[in-house]
Protein backbone atom coordinates (compact mmCIF):
# COMPACT_ATOMS: atom_id res chain seq x y z
CA UNK A 1 0.00 0.00 0.00
CA UNK A 2 1.25 3.13 -1.02
CA UNK A 3 1.12 6.22 1.91
CA UNK A 4 1.44 9.69 1.17
CA UNK A 5 1.71 12.74 3.01
CA UNK A 6 -0.12 15.59 0.85
CA UNK A 7 0.59 18.50 3.26
CA UNK A 8 2.22 19.31 5.75
CA UNK A 9 3.13 22.49 7.58
CA UNK A 10 4.70 24.68 10.17
CA UNK A 11 2.89 27.56 12.26
CA UNK A 12 4.67 29.49 14.88
CA UNK A 13 2.60 28.57 17.40
CA UNK A 14 1.11 31.19 20.19
CA UNK A 15 0.25 29.63 23.56
CA UNK A 16 -3.35 30.78 22.85
CA UNK A 17 -3.92 28.11 19.72
CA UNK A 18 -3.99 25.01 22.86
CA UNK A 19 -6.15 26.70 24.52
CA UNK A 20 -9.08 26.17 22.18
CA UNK A 21 -8.81 22.48 22.46
CA UNK A 22 -8.15 22.49 26.02
CA UNK A 23 -11.24 21.81 28.36
CA UNK A 24 -9.40 22.92 31.97
CA UNK A 25 -10.16 26.41 32.88
CA UNK A 26 -7.34 27.72 35.47
CA UNK A 27 -8.22 27.01 38.99
CA UNK A 28 -7.12 28.47 42.22
CA UNK A 29 -3.80 28.68 43.31
CA UNK A 30 -2.27 25.58 45.21
CA UNK A 31 -4.26 23.41 48.20
CA UNK A 32 -1.37 24.62 50.99
CA UNK A 33 -1.88 27.77 52.45
CA UNK A 34 -0.31 29.32 56.04
CA UNK A 35 3.06 29.44 57.57
CA UNK A 36 4.84 28.32 54.12
CA UNK A 37 6.97 30.23 51.92
CA UNK A 38 5.84 31.71 48.63
CA UNK A 39 6.24 28.99 45.16
CA UNK A 40 5.83 30.14 41.71
CA UNK A 41 6.10 27.85 38.90
CA UNK A 42 5.31 28.73 35.46
CA UNK A 43 6.02 26.77 32.46
CA UNK A 44 7.27 27.85 29.13
CA UNK A 45 7.02 25.21 25.75
CA UNK A 46 10.24 26.58 24.86
CA UNK A 47 13.21 28.78 26.23
CA UNK A 48 12.42 31.92 24.45
CA UNK A 49 8.42 31.55 24.88
CA UNK A 50 6.06 32.84 26.72
CA UNK A 51 4.45 31.34 30.06
CA UNK A 52 1.87 29.12 29.30
CA UNK A 53 -1.36 30.21 30.38
CA UNK A 54 -3.87 27.24 30.37
CA UNK A 55 -3.95 23.77 29.77
CA UNK A 56 -1.22 22.53 32.70
CA UNK A 57 -1.80 20.49 35.09
CA UNK A 58 0.81 20.78 38.09
CA UNK A 59 1.44 18.53 41.47
CA UNK A 60 3.98 18.93 44.22
CA UNK A 61 5.24 15.86 46.08
CA UNK A 62 7.03 15.37 49.32
CA UNK A 63 10.41 13.87 48.69
CA UNK A 64 10.00 11.36 51.15
CA UNK A 65 8.48 8.58 50.52
CA UNK A 66 5.19 7.56 52.72
CA UNK A 67 4.38 4.16 54.09
CA UNK A 68 3.33 2.72 50.96
CA UNK A 69 6.42 3.54 48.95
CA UNK A 70 4.55 6.31 46.87
CA UNK A 71 5.95 9.80 47.42
CA UNK A 72 3.11 12.33 49.06
CA UNK A 73 0.97 14.59 46.83
CA UNK A 74 1.31 17.98 48.69
CA UNK A 75 -0.29 20.44 46.40
CA UNK A 76 -2.06 20.83 42.63
CA UNK A 77 -3.40 22.81 40.68
CA UNK A 78 -4.55 23.32 36.85
CA UNK A 79 -4.27 26.12 34.29
CA UNK A 80 -1.21 28.06 34.16
CA UNK A 81 1.35 29.82 36.28
CA UNK A 82 0.69 28.42 39.74
CA UNK A 83 1.57 29.94 42.87
CA UNK A 84 1.66 27.90 46.55
CA UNK A 85 2.54 28.61 49.79
CA UNK A 86 4.99 25.28 51.56
CA UNK A 87 7.04 24.84 53.73
CA UNK A 88 10.52 24.97 54.28
CA UNK A 89 12.13 22.13 52.59
CA UNK A 90 12.46 19.57 49.13
CA UNK A 91 9.98 18.72 46.60
CA UNK A 92 9.41 16.66 43.86
CA UNK A 93 7.28 19.01 41.34
CA UNK A 94 5.59 17.58 37.79
CA UNK A 95 3.49 19.42 35.15
CA UNK A 96 1.82 18.29 32.41
CA UNK A 97 0.82 19.65 29.07
CA UNK A 98 -1.38 17.04 27.35
CA UNK A 99 0.98 14.41 26.18
CA UNK A 100 4.15 16.82 27.21
CA UNK A 101 5.59 17.12 30.48
CA UNK A 102 8.94 17.90 33.53
CA UNK A 103 9.74 17.27 36.62
CA UNK A 104 11.84 18.83 38.64
CA UNK A 105 13.58 18.86 42.30
CA UNK A 106 12.85 21.61 43.84
CA UNK A 107 14.18 23.33 47.10
CA UNK A 108 12.52 25.81 48.81
CA UNK A 109 13.96 28.01 51.51
CA UNK A 110 13.03 31.12 53.78
CA UNK A 111 12.20 33.71 51.22
CA UNK A 112 10.10 31.52 48.83
CA UNK A 113 11.10 30.08 45.47
CA UNK A 114 10.68 30.66 41.43
CA UNK A 115 10.87 28.12 38.88
CA UNK A 116 10.43 27.73 35.15
CA UNK A 117 9.72 24.37 33.42
CA UNK A 118 10.89 24.30 29.66
CA UNK A 119 8.56 21.73 28.58
CA UNK A 120 10.65 21.65 24.96
CA UNK A 121 6.77 21.27 23.44
CA UNK A 122 4.89 20.98 20.15
CA UNK A 123 1.23 20.53 18.70
CA UNK A 124 0.21 17.90 15.96
CA UNK A 125 -3.14 18.63 13.68
CA UNK A 126 -4.00 15.98 11.49
CA UNK A 127 -6.58 15.54 8.92
CA UNK A 128 -7.20 14.05 5.66
CA UNK A 129 -8.09 14.02 2.03
CA UNK A 130 -9.30 10.79 -0.26
CA UNK A 131 -7.88 12.19 -3.52
CA UNK A 132 -8.96 16.07 -3.42
CA UNK A 133 -12.51 15.37 -1.27
CA UNK A 134 -12.64 15.70 2.31
CA UNK A 135 -13.84 12.85 4.27
CA UNK A 136 -16.63 13.62 7.13
CA UNK A 137 -14.87 14.05 10.02
CA UNK A 138 -17.23 10.83 12.21
CA UNK A 139 -15.04 8.38 9.19
CA UNK A 140 -11.92 9.35 10.43
CA UNK A 141 -9.59 8.44 13.45
CA UNK A 142 -5.73 8.99 13.95
CA UNK A 143 -3.56 6.93 16.08
CA UNK A 144 -0.10 8.32 17.08
CA UNK A 145 3.19 6.26 18.17
CA UNK A 146 6.71 6.94 19.21
CA UNK A 147 9.11 6.22 16.56
CA UNK A 148 11.27 3.64 17.70
CA UNK A 149 10.31 -0.23 17.65
CA UNK A 150 11.05 -2.86 20.69
CA UNK A 151 12.57 -5.93 20.31
CA UNK A 152 9.02 -7.35 18.92
CA UNK A 153 8.80 -5.01 15.79
CA UNK A 154 5.96 -3.02 18.05
CA UNK A 155 5.49 1.09 18.49
CA UNK A 156 4.67 2.20 21.92
CA UNK A 157 1.11 3.51 21.22
CA UNK A 158 0.74 7.18 22.92
CA UNK A 159 -2.22 8.52 21.83
CA UNK A 160 -5.42 6.53 20.29
CA UNK A 161 -8.70 7.83 18.35
CA UNK A 162 -7.46 11.41 17.96
CA UNK A 163 -10.21 13.21 16.26
CA UNK A 164 -9.45 15.38 12.78
CA UNK A 165 -7.99 19.02 13.83
CA UNK A 166 -7.44 18.60 17.14
CA UNK A 167 -4.20 19.43 18.73
CA UNK A 168 -2.37 17.24 20.53
CA UNK A 169 0.37 18.28 22.35
CA UNK A 170 3.21 16.51 22.43
CA UNK A 171 7.13 16.37 23.27
CA UNK A 172 9.15 17.51 20.60
CA UNK A 173 10.00 14.96 18.22
CA UNK A 174 9.68 12.25 15.40
CA UNK A 175 6.16 10.24 15.40
CA UNK A 176 4.35 7.64 13.54
CA UNK A 177 0.72 8.06 12.63
CA UNK A 178 -1.84 5.81 11.50
CA UNK A 179 -5.01 7.47 10.25
CA UNK A 180 -7.74 5.11 9.57
CA UNK A 181 -10.47 5.93 7.04
CA UNK A 182 -13.73 3.57 8.19
CA UNK A 183 -13.20 0.50 10.27
CA UNK A 184 -12.08 -1.80 7.82
CA UNK A 185 -9.33 -1.74 5.24
CA UNK A 186 -8.76 1.98 4.53
CA UNK A 187 -5.76 3.41 6.21
CA UNK A 188 -2.34 5.24 5.56
CA UNK A 189 0.84 5.70 7.18
CA UNK A 190 3.30 8.80 7.93
CA UNK A 191 6.52 9.45 10.11
CA UNK A 192 5.77 13.79 11.71
CA UNK A 193 8.02 15.89 13.04
CA UNK A 194 7.16 17.93 15.98
CA UNK A 195 9.01 20.91 16.86
CA UNK A 196 8.97 23.37 19.88
CA UNK A 197 6.70 26.27 20.04
CA UNK A 198 5.02 25.55 16.82
CA UNK A 199 2.09 23.50 15.42
CA UNK A 200 2.79 20.65 12.75
CA UNK A 201 -0.62 20.49 10.57
CA UNK A 202 -0.57 17.23 8.25
CA UNK A 203 -3.09 16.25 5.80
CA UNK A 204 -2.84 12.67 4.42
CA UNK A 205 -4.04 11.29 1.39
CA UNK A 206 -6.22 8.07 1.61
CA UNK A 207 -7.22 5.45 -1.07
CA UNK A 208 -10.70 4.57 -0.58
CA UNK A 209 -14.32 5.74 -0.80
CA UNK A 210 -18.21 5.18 0.84
CA UNK A 211 -20.01 2.73 -0.57
CA UNK A 212 -23.65 1.92 -0.15
CA UNK A 213 -24.85 -1.67 -0.03
CA UNK A 214 -28.27 -2.24 -1.65
CA UNK A 215 -30.71 -4.84 -3.02
CA UNK A 216 -32.99 -3.45 -5.70
CA UNK A 217 -35.54 -4.75 -7.98
CA UNK A 218 -34.45 -2.19 -10.31
CA UNK A 219 -31.84 0.49 -10.82
CA UNK A 220 -32.24 3.11 -8.44
CA UNK A 221 -35.56 1.43 -6.71
CA UNK A 222 -35.93 1.29 -2.98
CA UNK A 223 -33.48 -1.11 -1.32
CA UNK A 224 -35.04 -4.75 -0.48
CA UNK A 225 -35.48 -5.41 3.21
CA UNK A 226 -34.88 -9.05 4.90
CA UNK A 227 -31.05 -8.76 3.44
CA UNK A 228 -27.63 -10.34 5.13
CA UNK A 229 -24.53 -8.82 3.82
CA UNK A 230 -21.13 -10.08 3.44
CA UNK A 231 -18.31 -8.35 1.31
CA UNK A 232 -14.95 -10.08 0.06
CA UNK A 233 -11.89 -8.81 -0.70
CA UNK A 234 -10.44 -10.05 -4.50
CA UNK A 235 -8.52 -12.49 -2.37
CA UNK A 236 -11.74 -13.72 -0.58
CA UNK A 237 -11.03 -12.38 2.79
CA UNK A 238 -14.42 -11.61 4.77
CA UNK A 239 -14.27 -7.87 5.31
CA UNK A 240 -17.65 -6.93 6.57
CA UNK A 241 -20.95 -8.65 7.84
CA UNK A 242 -24.51 -6.88 8.04
CA UNK A 243 -27.98 -7.36 8.55
CA UNK A 244 -28.96 -3.83 7.69
CA UNK A 245 -31.15 -3.31 4.78
CA UNK A 246 -28.60 -0.31 3.30
CA UNK A 247 -25.44 -0.62 5.12
CA UNK A 248 -22.46 1.80 4.81
CA UNK A 249 -19.03 1.12 4.97
CA UNK A 250 -15.81 2.77 4.10
CA UNK A 251 -13.09 0.71 1.49
CA UNK A 252 -10.21 0.92 0.27
CA UNK A 253 -9.55 1.08 -3.44
CA UNK A 254 -9.94 -2.09 -5.22
CA UNK A 255 -12.29 -5.02 -6.45
CA UNK A 256 -14.63 -6.63 -3.93
CA UNK A 257 -17.46 -8.76 -4.30
CA UNK A 258 -20.76 -8.63 -2.14
CA UNK A 259 -23.20 -11.53 -1.29
CA UNK A 260 -26.30 -10.79 -0.37
CA UNK A 261 -28.85 -13.17 1.04
CA UNK A 262 -33.00 -12.82 0.59
CA UNK A 263 -35.02 -15.24 1.99
CA UNK A 264 -33.45 -19.20 0.37
CA UNK A 265 -31.56 -16.79 -2.42
CA UNK A 266 -28.18 -15.35 -2.22
CA UNK A 267 -27.29 -12.90 -4.98
CA UNK A 268 -23.25 -12.32 -6.06
CA UNK A 269 -22.28 -8.99 -7.41
CA UNK A 270 -19.02 -7.90 -7.93
CA UNK A 271 -17.59 -4.15 -7.77
CA UNK A 272 -14.89 -1.39 -7.82
CA UNK A 273 -13.60 1.20 -5.28
CA UNK A 274 -12.16 4.24 -6.64
CA UNK A 275 -10.77 7.16 -4.43
CA UNK A 276 -12.84 9.61 -3.46
CA UNK A 277 -15.43 8.62 -5.57
CA UNK A 278 -18.66 7.73 -2.75
CA UNK A 279 -20.73 5.39 -4.72
CA UNK A 280 -23.90 3.39 -4.33
CA UNK A 281 -23.38 -0.82 -5.05
CA UNK A 282 -26.69 -1.80 -6.30
CA UNK A 283 -27.58 -5.93 -6.78
CA UNK A 284 -30.36 -6.63 -8.54
CA UNK A 285 -33.06 -9.12 -7.52
CA UNK A 286 -33.77 -11.37 -10.15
Amino acid sequence: MRFIVILLSFLLWPVAAFAQSNSLAPSATGVLSGAGQPVTLTAQLTEKGEPIERGLLWRVFGAVKGADGKLPLVASGKGGSQRFELPTGTYIVHTAFGRASATKKLNVADGGAEETFILDAGGLSLNAVADTMPIKPGNLRFSIYGIERDEEGNRALIVNGVRPGRIVRLKAGTYHVVSNYGDINASVRADLEVNAGEVTNAVLQHRGAEVTLKLVLRKGGDPVANTAWTVLSRDGEKLFESNAVSPRLVLSEGSYEASVRNGDEVYIHNFEVETGRNTAVEVLLD
